[in-house]
């Protein structure tokens, strides 16, 4: 039975160090404080601080430490009483258990601050030494294990029927919201409900989930304060809940000021960005300007403004947000920040690029460009790339920096209603007339349907060449005309004109000279379809 008892009232007497909530010792005890400090069970007892002789309160601590070590369990079982003593000329009070001394406690061992006598300080460290034995005595008691495993048995069965009760409403509540998508129920529209639906089910899931895991925490704490060597575990439990859940509320309600002054900030940049807009709506309807603010840029600016206000209502905002001042928040900034540093200068490159199409007006949604080998109608103008439609209905994506650094033509720019300026270029030899190929060109521009005639077509003599003329004739399309196909019309009647008057398009190459000289006579200048003027008829 000794060595029995010897074995289970070893782990009597733990000496940890957390924090105390009695009187004498210290709430938020040094690390001497704590040397000095008496713990039974995770609790202190008393902070011991005379000094007697050689003896420090530490040694004391230790030697009651090792004198409870040698207590058996029918010493447990009887109460501990107080005897007065005196002892190194100071008045004390003597604990004993079934008529062996435990501990003394003099007067030397007060502390002024606590504002106690002896008497009442004997009283406060009698009252918690009587608690720990007769815990200590009930949960040794065999009896007691029983009912204790069976509790905790009880315990864990509830545990396993409330999570099991949580899975099965989890279950019905997803066909519930399954059932009222089905069914086109509610106030949210049925495209939505399904989504909708299926976010309310998973929120529900994770408040079961955390139920559950509440429910868990719950019961093992409990179960570990039934048994004698757990109860620390649960002590610890217990306080690491209660410190958490102060530690949150804490949290929330210091973090309250500084939330409200973001909120504030946010609705005042709210407000300005909402009165930007309605200028800027104006000025994109017409109805007001400002210098150097046209309205193919109201889009691009309203961007940039809503950009620049928000970057610094976020940078107002920075020192009120929760956790603004932390270690960590300060690496995720600095860590985005060196991302954005590194990863940005082709962005930022194509985005400046982006601008000045924009700003400069070279482009706007609906122009016929061509920019390099791309010809097409411009589908987009992005920050970072402009998109054009072909005449292959393909979409050919060009980064800004590219359009900028090029050469751009606009088909369509100098047109208000959007019609395109379309130019052809044929080669004639010297041998045809002028005079006739103009008069050609122009015939086959006015049979083109999608040609405009209310603007005269225009035919050049773009250069005089070794072997042949280059000819070009400029022709205004019909607004909505697409170019490619308006060009192969174009192309087709000016063919056929061609053919009718016997007039080649080539170019007469020749590898000898030729006996007559290739020129047109007089006499032949206004060959059919071309028609003399009167002074020279």
């Amino acid at each position: 039975m000794n060595k029995r008892a010897l074995a289970f009232l070893t782990l009597v007497i733990v000496l940890l160090t957390s924090g105390a909530f009695a009187a004498e010792p210290r709430q938020e005890p040094t690390e001497q404080e704590q040397a000095r400090t008496l713990y039974i069970f995770h609790t202190p007892i008393v902070m011991l601080q005379a000094k007697f002789g050689l003896t420090t309160p530490e040694e004391r601590v230790l030697r009651i430490r090792n004198t409870l070590r040698n207590f058996s369990q029918a010493d447990v079982r009887e109460p501990i009483k107080i005897v007065p003593v005196t002892r190194y000329n100071q008045q004390g009070k003597l604990f004993v258990m079934n008529g062996k001394p435990l501990m003394l406690l003099t007067q030397a061992d007060l502390d002024e601050g606590d504002d106690l006598t002896l008497d009442q300080a004997a009283q406060r460290v009698l009252a918690r030494l009587e608690a720990q034995r007769t815990a200590l005595h009930d949960q040794y008691d065999t009896g007691w294990l029983v009912l204790s495993a069976v509790k905790t048995a009880l315990g864990l069965a509830g545990c396993l029927l409330l999570i099991w009760g949580a899975w099965r409403s989890w279950r019905r509540v997803k066909r519930h919201f399954r059932r009222r998508i089905a069914e086109n129920r509610g106030l949210i529209p049925k495209t939505w409900r399904r989504y909708v639906g299926a976010v309310e089910a998973r929120l529900y899931a994770l408040l079961m989930i955390l139920l559950g895991m509440i429910a868990f925490y719950v019961w093992l704490s409990w179960a570990f304060s039934l048994f004698p060597w757990t109860r620390v575990w649960a002590t610890s439990l217990g306080d690491w809940s209660l410190r958490v859940v102060r530690q949150i509320f804490l949290s929330i309600v210091s973090a309250l000021p500084g939330l409200l002054i973001v909120l504030i900030i946010f609705i005042i940049t709210a407000f300005i960005l909402k009165l930007l807009k309605m200028v800027l709506n104006q000025v994109e309807a017409g109805r007001l300007q400002f210098p150097g603010l046209h309205p193919e840029t109201v889009g691009a600016t309203r961007k940039l403004l809503s950009v620049v206000v928000w970057l610094f209502a976020l940078s107002a905002a920075y020192p009120f947000l929760p956790g603004a001042n932390s270690l960590a928040f300060k690496g995720i900034s600095v860590f985005f920040g060196l991302m954005l540093t590194l990863g940005s200068a082709g962005v930022m490159n194509h985005a400046m690029s982006g601008l000045v199409l924009i700003y400069s007006r070279a482009l706007r949604k609906g122009d016929v460009i061509r920019v390099a080998d791309n010809e097409g109608k411009v589908s987009e103008i992005g920050m970072l790339a402009t998109k054009i439609i072909t005449r292959e209905n393909y979409v050919v994506t060009v980064p800004n920096a590219v359009v900028v650094s090029g050469k751009i033509t606009n088909l369509s720019a100098q047109n208000n209603d959007g019609s395109i300026n379309l130019t052809v270029s044929v080669t004639i030899g010297y041998d045809t007339p002028w005079r006739q190929v103009h008069a050609m060109l122009e015939l086959a521009a006015k049979r083109t349907a999608c040609v405009d005639l209310t603007t005269a077509p225009l035919v050049r003599q773009l250069a005089l060449m070794d072997w042949y003329i280059a000819y070009e004739l400029q022709v205004r399309l019909l607004p909505g005309q697409p170019l490619a196909a308006a060009r192969n019309v174009l192309f087709s009647n000016i063919q056929d004109v061609f053919n009718e008057f016997n007039v080649q398009i080539m170019s007469p190459n020749f590898v000898m000279q030729p006996e007559g000289s290739v020129m047109v006579a007089k006499e032949n200048w206004y060959p059919a379809p071309a028609a003399a003027p009167e002074r020279d008829k």
